[in-house]
């Protein structure tokens, strides 16, 4: 590799440590308006119940969903991945809500869909915990079983 190539590497290195650091820096950005977006939109809550004098439990469950919202932005933020689990709850509560906000007048088949959506959204969580912990406990026995470099 001569000289000239050497350069070009070395600007090309930098211009991808550039873009990465773009990236991350807006990535942080904008997980930081999500909380923070998330955060207001409890506050708001907060004061419409104060307003209104009454809380529902479908008011409830939006401010669990702002929470698992909130602690998504926190998770990713952390760790830079986002448990699967996470989206998960968030559509169950999501459905759930909804369920509770349509109340008696509604369909009774939209109901059974709407029930057999979360049953299902439920038995992938069930899995998904299932496997997290096998894929845990898995890697800590394939640990202890190595040998030491001491």
């Amino acid at each position: 590799m001569n000289d000239h190539e050497k350069e070009g590497a070395r600007l090309l290195a930098g211009f991808d440590r550039l873009v990465l650091t773009l990236f991350s820096v807006g990535e942080r950005l904008v997980l930081v308006i999500i909380g923070g977006l998330a955060i207001l939109a409890v506050a708001m809550e907060l004061i419409d119940f104060s307003r209104e004098g009454s809380v529902r439990l479908a008011d409830l469950l939006l401010l669990f969903i702002y929470l698992e919202v909130i602690g998504m932005a926190c998770a990713y933020y952390a760790t830079h991945s986002v448990p699967v689990t996470l989206p998960v709850l968030i559509a169950i509560t999501g459905i759930t809500r909804l369920i509770i906000l349509q109340g008696k007048e509604f369909e009774p088949t939209q109901l059974v869909f709407e029930a057999g959506a979360v049953l299902l959204l439920a038995l992938g969580y069930g899995v998904l915990s299932w496997a997290t912990e096998r894929f845990r406990a898995s890697n800590k026995s394939s640990a202890r079983d190595m040998p030491s470099i001491d």
